[in-house]
């Protein structure tokens, strides 16, 4: 029963067309059947991009012989050395010199040369010589071209949707065999905390059963979705992606209220609001006719970066890096592209230009919203543009807004410059603020869609472009993150890169299905969730066996399920659910839990309201993970060690590392500690039976019942307490008396205290804060 075992995984690049890998890192020989279509996007162009592309590819500054192998019209035109020749000629080997410097034996002619350190393997030359005979096809990057749905592969027996079809597929092709599915209290679990982000309560357990009565599981997932948590566990993905803070960022780091709009997203999400609804109302819900006040709410997306409230600033520097900000948050959330590096030079991968960047940009330019509105004496919880809200509001289109006081709330949102006061947007040189060179208009880039003439040069043309079904990445973005969410790792890994540098899908057939299906479909957010957990591909057992250690140890091919340790909010939320000690108040303004003393002083300039840490008492100390207050300057350490985001910019994924300090946390953290203590207490008055209290305390916390062997080891650690602290009372009273919560003195017993360290011990089991 040890603390935390995770392994290192190895990495494999997943090639998606062919049913073999073909890395250089990869020691593995090819062999192509006569008829093995080979694909520039999925076996070429990584090749290339690995080998080949540092002194042929698209940086100019180090490109040699002036030859370009990532384009077809560079690798096609006449070498500039050797007039007459070509690096590529469709067809023909011999006349293609880039097979004849791959293969030369003469190291003065070898590519890549020596020096580089570089070697092609066989299978990879093999490659190579095998796609110029079929043609040297070049072919647009696969993110870049509009999703269409691929005809279903075979049903069999083991599939229950779609999602199988396409799975198994793959699973076979590597020589495995799906997993069987998932004991019942397995899987009651994983969906539990999958779709709620809370373990089941033992009654759920007992509810559900073996799903052999007449509840079933899809009546479970059902009940999940419709349960308010629904909204708070995927609202957790959204605030690291809309950088959600409670706090400005930068010296003095003042308190701002834009909780407002995480209560908005935890609605949306709940009321499953359709997708692109939900991305139209957060870039442009100013802009829509008539528009209310919970859809102008919604622009607070684009206002949760860092503000400066230093004295001396100059206000157009800051203004323009929050418009840089709001761009490339655009781009790498929504659009899952890096469009950030063409800020000052074009992109040395992708297919964007500076001045694509700078006309994407242009939409986000004319909000009158500016970069420096005083220094910290004057520091305001919202910056300009404002929306007020006041008791009105809150009881009609605002009501899902949880706000107890009388006063009014304010948020930053956006707005729009009336047309005479528009400004021009200009490239600027090297992404300088005050160099600006030649002005463009708002557009997008034209490698992913052009925007089209009906469309509104504006933010709302913009939302317009981004939800049109002819946009290639934003459903396939999409649906990339809730695979992520469920199975750790998105299809497409690079989840915020979907550019030429980005990883491949590891099934793009499923993608590209998937993606089509959630646009026909109304973009519905819950359906799509459904799918994914009510397909057989998910109710897999986690169970790892010797074929899955040699064949596929990071399981790409998916003939498992994920063995996946929870977010840091979540391991709070199940801590404190288990316990019973889970305020479930929805929304509402965020909260200060324990947290180690001198840590904010430690790092704040010693002005404002948020000089100090403040802990809340009370109920707020018991509130999920995701209200907790993020100052941006000192995130919340104990979410930090558990791998959350910092909040300082946009993130679509969070590691997973294992450090000591997480099992030095769970063992010594106040909440966890204080959770242990209720519990025990509670447990301690209900039941009096040893062996039933500790079963019923397992159950609650590790979701299943005891075997024989694990009942026997934490009895007799029981017995040990037990004795130790009959033999020292003195230690009772300071081991009972962490946290907040009331303890009746009746309640401070040795059996207490003992039965509180077993609860701790558990709260610390691998298991236990293990999607398993």
């Amino acid at each position: 029963m040890s603390l935390f075992r995770t392994s290192n995984s190895l990495a494999l690049l997943t090639l998606a067309l062919l049913a073999w890998n073909c890395t250089s890192k990869e020691n593995k020989s090819l062999e192509l059947a006569p008829n093995d279509q080979i694909s520039y996007n999925f076996h070429i162009r990584p090749i290339l991009s690995d080998k080949c592309f540092a002194c042929h590819g698209p940086d100019a500054n180090k490109r040699e012989a002036d030859l370009r192998l990532d384009t077809e019209e560079g690798a096609f035109a006449s070498l500039k050395d050797s007039p007459g020749k070509f690096a590529l000629v469709s067809g023909n080997l011999e006349e293609s010199e880039v097979y004849h410097r791959i293969t030369s034996e003469d190291t003065g002619e070898l590519m890549p040369p020596p020096e580089s350190n570089l070697v092609l393997t066989e299978s990879e030359i093999n490659l190579i010589k095998e796609w110029i005979k079929q043609g040297a096809k070049y072919e647009p990057h696969w993110a870049f071209s509009k999703a269409e749905k691929p005809a279903l592969p075979p049903s069999n027996e083991w599939t229950k949707n779609e999602i199988d079809l396409f799975t198994y597929q793959k699973i076979i092709s590597q020589g495995l065999e799906p997993n069987p599915v998932a004991k019942p209290h397995e899987l009651i679990k994983r969906v539990s905390l999958d779709l709620t982000g809370l373990p089941p309560s033992p009654e759920v357990l007992d509810k559900y059963g073996d799903f052999s009565g007449p509840n079933s599981y899809e009546d479970l997932v059902d009940g999940l979705m419709s349960d308010p948590a629904f909204g708070e566990k995927l609202a957790v993905l959204w605030m690291d992606i809309s950088r959600y803070s409670d706090s400005y960022g930068y010296q003095d780091d003042n308190i701002r209220t834009q909780w407002p709009y995480r209560d908005w997203v935890i609605h949306a999400f709940n009321e499953n609001m359709p997708y692109d609804q939900f991305l139209t109302w957060q870039l442009a819900g100013d802009l829509l006719p008539d528009a209310n006040k919970e859809q102008i709410l919604a622009t607070a997306f684009n206002r949760n970066h860092k503000y400066t409230e230093e004295g001396g600033v100059i206000d157009e520097e800051y203004r323009i890096e929050y418009v840089l900000d709001k761009t490339n948050t655009f781009s790498k959330g929504i659009l899952g592209i890096t469009m950030e590096c063409a800020q000052c030079h074009d992109h040395k991968y992708d297919p964007f230009s500076q001045k694509e960047y700078y006309e994407m940009f242009a939409f986000f330019n004319n909000t009158p919203e500016k970069g420096y509105e005083g220094d910290v004496s004057v520091s305001k919880p919202a910056k300009t543009p404002i929306l007020w809200m006041d008791q009105e509001d809150l009881s009609g289109v605002m009501s899902f807004i949880n706000y107890q006081d009388t006063s009014k709330l304010s948020v930053s949102v956006m707005g729009e410059l009336d047309e005479g006061e528009k400004r021009i947007t200009y490239i600027l040189d090297r992404g300088v603020y005050d160099a600006p060179t030649v002005p463009v208009e708002a557009s997008t880039p034209a490698a992913i869609l052009e925007l089209p003439k009906n469309m509104e040069g504006n933010r709302l043309g913009l939302a317009k472009w981004t939800t049109s079904r002819e946009n290639p990445l934003t459903a396939r973005v999409f649906v990339n993150l809730m695979w992520q969410e469920i199975f750790g790792t998105g299809i497409v890994k690079s989840a915020g890169d979907f550019g030429m540098q980005g990883d491949l899908p590891s099934h793009p057939e499923l993608l590209d299905w998937l993606a089509v299906d959630f646009m026909e479909n109304g973009w519905d957010i819950k359906r799509l969730l459904k799918q994914i957990v009510t397909s057989a591909t998910y109710q897999q057992s986690a169970a790892i066996n010797k074929d899955h250690l040699a064949i596929d140890p990071a399981n790409v091919y998916l003939a498992r399920a994920p063995r996946l340790r929870l977010s840091a909010e979540n391991i709070q939320d199940l801590v404190l659910a288990s316990s019973g000690l889970l305020h479930k108040e929805l929304g509402g303004p965020s909260v200060k839990p324990y947290q180690p003393e001198g840590v904010w002083e430690a790092a704040t300039s010693g002005r404002g309201v948020l000089a100090t840490y403040v802990q809340d008492t009370g109920k707020s100390l018991y509130r999920r993970g995701l209200y907790n207050f993020i100052k941006l300057t000192v995130p919340p350490p104990k979410a930090i060690i558990f791998d959350s985001s910092n909040r300082d910019q946009c993130e679509v994924g969070r590691g997973r590392t294992n450090t000591p300090l997480q099992a030095l946390l769970m063992l010594n953290d106040p909440m966890v500690l204080e959770a242990s203590r209720v519990l025990a207490t509670r447990l301690d008055s209900e039941i009096k039976d040893d062996s039933e209290v500790i079963k019923t305390a397992f159950k609650r916390i590790l979701c299943r019942d005891m075997n024989s062997e694990e009942e026997e080891i934490l009895e007799s650690y029981f017995e040990d307490q037990l004795d130790r602290f009959e033999a020292n009372p003195e230690q009772i009273k300071p081991t009972l008396e962490v946290g907040e919560y009331p303890i009746e003195k009746s309640e401070k017993t040795a059996r207490t205290a003992a039965l509180m360290q077993v609860i701790v011990s558990l709260y610390n089991l691998e298991e236990t804060i293990t999607k398993i």
